[in-house]
């Protein structure tokens, strides 16, 4: 039975070090779920605490995981567990009854699962759940030892060093489909024979007061009585979806130019400006160095926003900005890049940086050569990856052989 148990709590503790570390580098887009959530239930005077949820229920979970990982607090970390999984458990159900949002967030853009699928995941994972607190009572456990508490604070206080880190820059890892690297052409695109979606056509009619809904199979149309009242077309079934479905660029005229940016052989820079009314003004000076720059014949340069014409003309008036605006979806700029504004550069279509508005490069920085100055912020985020996975390694780590000592203590 040790064994059984010893399972289970590496098993939950894995789920959601993952689930709180995924959502934790990416808190902005966790945020917008949470927007979502609000929208959907119509709860929009709660829009305030999506940012500060989007950082506790992540730092949350990667403490129970890491709590039941390490073996920290069993008798805490198992109540505070069943109250999670209950809560979501309960709530993912009524988001696949009801489906108000089409993915509720629990990986983040890690792992996209429909409401239905994280509903029975959530059962799955609600039976080790149960073992491990059932069983908190056998783990012999100094609930006043200070050391176990001290290890835990210091796992919470690296947790919210990189939430922080990746609110005022991008996240450390990322996971959206405008990541470096994505050929945004080639994930518009639908592979030859790629499932379509399936739909269903019901009608409706009417007679003597009873209304009835007929499939095409079995209208009653020997029966002239029935009287026809409408036609649903149901989508029963979602086919092949790409990566990147929503992308488009339009001038304010209606001319859309987004074959033509993304077939482009020279580099393009693209600011990503999702709403002007919340936007980093000292952003913009930056911004138009770029711009000018790419005037001299570099590059180009575009602006990206889902706002209005009169809040764009007040803009550009105010910073003296050289550069022009065009229209995207605004949900479609909040997954490109999580900054207000951000930059985005890319060359035939494929995304080669991104920057938040906190990193915006000079142009002095670029030298005589684009290519050589992206290669080389390639490499330096390669080896700050790299660079943050040691410091968590050595972290854990640490606290590993702190709990050795600990335990033999006793």
């Amino acid at each position: 039975m040790k064994i059984v148990r010893t399972i289970c709590r590496i098993l939950i503790g894995l789920v959601f070090i993952y689930s709180g570390f995924v959502k934790g580098v990416d808190p902005i887009g966790f945020a917008y779920k949470f927007h979502d959530y609000f929208m959907a239930f119509h709860m929009n005077y709660f829009q305030f605490l999506a940012m500060p949820l989007a950082v506790f229920f992540p730092a949350a979970e990667f403490l129970i995981g890491v709590s039941l990982i390490l073996g920290l607090r069993i008798k805490i970390a198992s109540w505070a567990l069943l109250l999670f999984m209950s809560f979501f458990t309960i709530l993912t159900f009524i988001l696949a009854l009801f489906n108000p949002v089409s993915d509720c967030g629990c990986f983040g853009d890690a792992i996209i699962l429909t409401n239905w699928q994280t509903f029975f995941k959530n059962v799955i994972l609600f039976v080790p759940t149960l073992v491990i607190f059932f069983s908190r009572n056998k783990n012999k456990n100094n609930e006043k030892n200070v050391e176990e508490w001290l290890i835990l604070l210091i796992v919470l206080s690296g947790f919210l060093f990189v939430v922080n880190y990746c609110l005022n820059h991008l996240p450390i890892i990322d996971f959206r489909p405008y990541k470096v690297g994505t050929d945004i052409v080639r994930d518009m695109s639908r592979p030859a024979g790629a499932e379509q979606d399936s739909f269903k056509t019901m009608l409706s009619y009417r007679k003597d007061g009873t209304l009835k809904e007929f499939s095409l199979e079995n209208i009653p149309w020997k029966d002239t009585t029935w009287k026809w009242v409408e036609t649903r077309v149901i989508k029963v079934k979602e086919g092949y979806r790409p990566p990147i479905h929503d992308f488009s660029i339009k001038s304010f005229e209606g001319n859309d130019i987004t074959n033509e940016v993304l077939a482009d052989h020279d580099f393009t820079f693209l600011l990503i400006a999702r709403d002007i009314s919340k936007t980093n003004i000292k952003a913009y000076d930056r911004a138009n160095s770029i711009a000018k720059y790419c005037k001299t014949g570099h590059c180009k340069f575009y602006a990206l926003t889902s706002s209005s014409q009169a809040e764009i003309d007040s803009l550009k008036k105010s910073r003296d900005l050289v550069f022009d605006f065009f229209i995207t979806d605004g949900t479609t700029l909040k997954t490109i890049n999580r900054a207000n504004p951000g930059l985005m550069l890319i060359k035939d279509g494929t995304i080669l940086a991104q920057w938040h508005y906190n990193d915006f490069p000079h142009p002095t920085e670029f030298g005589d050569n684009l290519m050589a100055y992206v290669l080389s912020i390639a490499s330096g985020n390669e080896r700050n990856l790299t660079g943050w996975l040691m410091v968590f390694i050595l972290l854990f780590a640490l606290l590993a052989f702190k709990i050795y000592q600990v335990k033999t203590d006793r």
